[in-house]
């Protein structure tokens, strides 16, 4: 049997001339895996079909996007993860359950080598690939636009020249890359970083600038999951969806930043998130209300190295794994409602409420119902400022000598 070769593909023009360009360039037979995420377009059967008629001997198709929602969006929720404070990890968490099912059918047809269609200069590449070393050490690895000088120029003339089922238009401006927790959008004229981006380049998002009526949701969390919105019980994929309409329909997600990339480049980026960044304000105002001062404060720290190691590619890392224990330890007593209100771009919370919440009333009153000792108040500013002054009556008695 020749060798195989198990293809990410997407069913866009450079991934499905790679079927083809692979095949001539190391004669191995092509299986393509389409993976749903959540990222619309096409239906995956015409994807699959499509993967067939341009060379692949098998075309496999998994619709992960309930898995993708459970697994991956939402442990990426319960660490708040905002790659520098601005990015919900839109691409990078869909790429280990992307990598997962890569494997997986590695294995079942029999292949060597996975292939993927990124390029030299992303994120994606390290990604995908320590993911599949990760998982399947034994599988080597090509890239056909990096490896194969798959050129978006030869890809052009060689699906004319075959004839390829695809479009194979010159004048699409940008890259793309979406799923059910956001979309990415990057090159063509938003490489100059002065040019503000234009109304063709949002999709999940209409223009905030003249919004309709504000929205009220009420979101319901339970140990760190959204599992209701306005009482109506729902699944993470439905939460996801659900906000991706509402808080898209008022602007909500939009995120233009220059990133820190992880080859070491900077990269202008246009994000779409609007589900992800509305239950990200509400997740982290519910664990405001629930979560102890000392432990909320480490949790930053580990969230933000959580996510750093997500952006970088390392989900199955040991230390990633470890971090994941340690938040899910946190989100235990994570339960209750936000109330919030989506307008002209922005996700309010106006209203909070938990069962296991730490907000005693009765404590944080100035009126009546006051149980508050304020005579507490002297001995522990004398004892929580000790240190200080026995320092400083060190540095004065120094300067007086």
């Amino acid at each position: 049997m020749s060798d195989r070769v198990v293809l990410a593909y997407s069913g866009g023009l450079d991934t499905s001339v790679a079927i083809g360009w692979i095949g001539e360039a190391t004669g191995a037979e092509v299986i393509a895996v389409a993976v749903d995420v959540g990222q619309g377009g096409e239906d995956l059967e015409t994807v699959r079909q499509r993967a067939l008629d341009c060379g692949a001997v098998e075309a496999y198709v998994a619709d992960a996007r309930d898995e993708f929602a459970s697994e991956y969006c939402m442990p990426a929720l319960k660490a708040n993860g905002l790659y520098m404070d601005s990015y919900p990890l839109v691409s990078a968490v869909s790429r280990p359950v992307i990598v997962k099912h890569l494997v997986k059918a590695a294995k079942q047809f029999g292949a060597t080598t996975v292939a993927h269609g990124c390029t030299g200069k992303g994120n994606d590449q390290v990604r995908f690939e320590v993911g599949i070393q990760t998982l399947g050490p034994e599988l080597k690895c090509i890239a056909p636009v990096r490896d194969l000088a798959l050129t978006r120029e030869k890809a052009i003339t060689y699906a004319e020249n075959n004839n390829l089922p695809i479009a194979t238009t010159k004048k699409n401006p940008f890259s793309i890359d979406q799923n059910v927790w956001g979309r990415a959008v990057e090159t063509g004229f938003l490489e100059d970083i002065w040019n503000a981006p234009t109304k063709d380049v949002y999709d999940y998002t209409d223009d905030p600038t003249f919004p309709p009526a504000a929205d009220e949701v009420v979101i319901t969390f339970e140990q760190g999951v959204p599992v209701a919105l306005d009482g109506k019980p729902v699944t993470p994929l439905q939460a996801i969806q659900e906000l991706n309409r509402r808080a898209g329909a008022q602007g909500v997600g939009r995120i233009d930043i220059v990133e820190d990339r992880l080859v070491g480049i900077k990269s202008r980026e246009i994000y779409e998130a609007p589900g992800a960044m509305a239950l990200i304000a509400a997740h982290k105002e519910l664990e405001n209300v629930t979560i102890e001062r000392e432990q909320a404060r480490f949790k930053k720290t580990v969230g933000q190295r959580w996510t750093e190691l997500v952006y970088d590619g390392q989900w199955f890392s040991p230390l990633k794994k470890s971090l994941d224990v340690f938040i899910e330890d946190t989100q235990k007593y994570v339960n209750g409602d936000i109330r919030m209100e989506l307008h002209a771009g922005r996700a309010t919370v106006t209203g909070r409420r938990s069962s296991t919440g730490l907000y005693d009333f009765n404590l944080a009153t100035y009126d009546e119902g006051d149980s508050f000792d304020q005579s507490n108040a002297r001995g522990f500013i004398e004892l929580f400022g000790m240190s200080s002054k026995v320092a400083s009556r060190r540095e004065q008695g120094l300067a007086e000598s």
